[in-house]
């Protein structure tokens, strides 16, 4: 089921709290422990407003509020973050955005806007069935796709006057 992009009356500040807390029920599943990096790393990845961050940027913004991060602190962090479900990496991008079906399994399948950087999960079944029936006439097995899709999101056509 596609997530719409967000409205201009989207609550973002419910939409992290949100993603905390699936991500937390998500661990505590699992038996993982969402260390305080962890979350902050994974609070900062929401906070960007639906557009990807990268690995730096994110350690900019935790050298900024005090934390003693350095690339394989927030790497690692990353790393869990992905092996958990929590966040996805859009790969042409080399940044990462947050997983809206944590706990879910799911291939990562994205629409990205070219104005505004905000990233849209799609996660359609039907997409999944066409590639994986594909790859399987070339006798191929799929053991993980990323579907990046490059465009202009509704408001920025809005506001462009593209229909």
């Amino acid at each position: 089921m596609p997530t719409a992009f967000p409205s201009a009356d989207h609550d973002h500040h419910a939409c992290v709290s949100h993603a905390l807390d699936a991500a937390e029920a998500e661990c505590r599943r699992r038996g993982a422990r969402l260390t305080d990096v962890r979350r902050r790393v994974l609070e900062l990845v929401w906070q960007q407003g639906h557009a990807p961050v990268g690995a730096y940027a994110l350690l900019d913004m935790l050298g900024r509020e005090g934390f003693c991060a350095a690339p394989p602190t927030v790497y690692r962090a990353l790393d869990f973050l992905l092996a958990h479900g929590l966040i996805h990496r859009i790969e042409r991008l080399n940044a990462y955005t947050g997983c809206s079906r944590p706990g879910v399994p799911h291939a990562g399948q994205f629409l990205l806007c070219e104005r505004c950087g905000t990233a849209v999960e799609l996660d359609d079944p039907a997409i999944d069935s066409v590639i994986a029936a594909a790859a399987a006439r070339l006798g191929f097995a799929v053991s993980r796709q990323t579907v990046e899709v490059d465009g202009i999101c509704p408001a920025c056509r809005a506001q462009g006057g593209l229909a």
